[in-house]
């Protein structure tokens, strides 16, 4: 492949791999046809918003190589559109932009990836995997794509849903959230002492078990890091029964590490499908002061829990709670957790902090 004066590859390079544009022509589902600049003409758009556009979706600038489809300009033609109609922002538009590209960036690599370590034996003697990978993607192609588009419309739906019961404006931005981060304890060391294949499998696992045990119980994975996830809930309880789940799934895999949680309740800002803010930063540094096997919450998450009647405030008045409801012929209450308050600290950039320890009440009633 030559190289421009950037030194990056031009994508319209003669000695490419022919294997490598028949599948490109495959997937895209059109011929390269348009330098950068004809697209944008095509297109009806200004060449520097049109680079800003691609720049967005993830992809390096390509200079006047001739690499762009039928389906290059459609898009361009449709972000402007919901431009020029008022619809969308110009910098509203670049964010879809850059989300979707990220988002379909790592989805395309974990499923190409996929693709190649299924492979087993070529079917006939001299085929590369590459050569394989062809057939495949023809046949799965389609079906992928009605799958993704199903899934995307059924998340769509869900987070619509969630707007639509916002309080008010401001609470779709800013909302009261319950935040967990789970860490694997000791995985530095872990990667010096694991094979990079056997760790990837381990750090897989790890991620498809908490995935799993989010979604199932109602809470929302924000993203994984590798020995690390994090989830957010709508209320404290949910976030508090994933992160025990957690902790007690992962104790009864041998071949999993040890497991620590930390929360916190309260204001988060959403931005692109991610979360921030001090409630965030709380939850980050109560993960890395949490024992092992064990999960630590502020004491607002605690005070949410008092609050929904999801724990006592202390076991002395759980004791007079089932006390009284007995002596009215009634069923005590069914706390679900325990809180017992910790040593205060003092936590980085957040003051002095009052952690308290999560933990499942003997004998809950379901």
């Amino acid at each position: 492949m030559t190289v421009d004066d950037t030194g990056e590859p031009h994508a319209t390079d003669p000695g490419e791999d022919p294997l490598a544009l028949r599948l490109e022509q495959l997937i895209l589902g059109a011929e390269r046809r348009y330098t950068p600049f004809q697209a944008a003409r095509s297109a009806g758009v200004s060449m520097e918003l049109a680079s800003r556009f691609w720049r967005a979706m993830g992809f390096a600038d390509i200079g006047q190589a001739k690499a762009l489809t039928e389906a290059d300009v459609l898009a361009l033609r449709r972000l402007a559109g919901l431009v020029e109609a008022g619809l969308l922002s110009e910098a509203m538009a670049v964010q879809v932009a850059r989300s979707t590209g990220q988002t379909t960036a790592r989805l395309a690599e974990w499923q190409i990836d996929s693709f190649l370590e299924g492979l087993t034996e070529p079917p006939e003697p001299g085929m590369t995997r590459t050569e394989v990978t062809y057939p495949i993607v023809e046949l799965l192609l389609p079906e992928l794509q009605e799958f993704l588009v199903y899934v995307w419309r059924r998340q769509l739906a869900a987070s619509a849903g969630r707007v639509v019961q916002a309080a008010d404006d401001e609470e779709m931005v800013d909302r009261r959230l319950a935040v967990a981060f789970a860490d694997l304890v000791g995985f530095t060391r872990l990667t010096r002492r694991m094979e990079e294949e056997e760790l990837g499998e381990l750090v897989e696992a790890f991620e498809t078990t908490a995935a799993d045990l989010v979604a199932a119980r109602g809470g929302r994975l924000i993203k994984t890091l590798g020995d690390e996830v994090l989830y957010a809930a709508d209320d404290a309880g949910t976030a508090a029964e994933i992160a025990l789940r957690l902790i007690e799934t992962m104790g009864h895999d041998e071949t999993m590490p040890e497991l620590r949680v930390g929360m916190a309740f309260g204001t988060v800002t959403t931005r692109m499908g991610d979360v921030f803010g001090t409630t965030v930063n709380l939850a980050s540094r109560l993960t890395s002061i949490a024992p092992r096997d064990a999960v630590l919450v502020d004491s607002a998450f605690a005070e949410e829990l008092i609050r929904t009647g999801d724990a006592p405030a202390s076991e002395a008045e759980a004791a007079e709670a089932a006390v009284a409801a007995e002596k009215e012929g009634e069923e005590p209450p069914a706390y679900r957790f325990a809180l017992r308050p910790m040593w205060q600290r003092p936590v980085r950039g957040l003051g002095v902090v009052e952690p308290w320890l999560l933990s499942r009440r003997e004998n809950p009633l379901e």
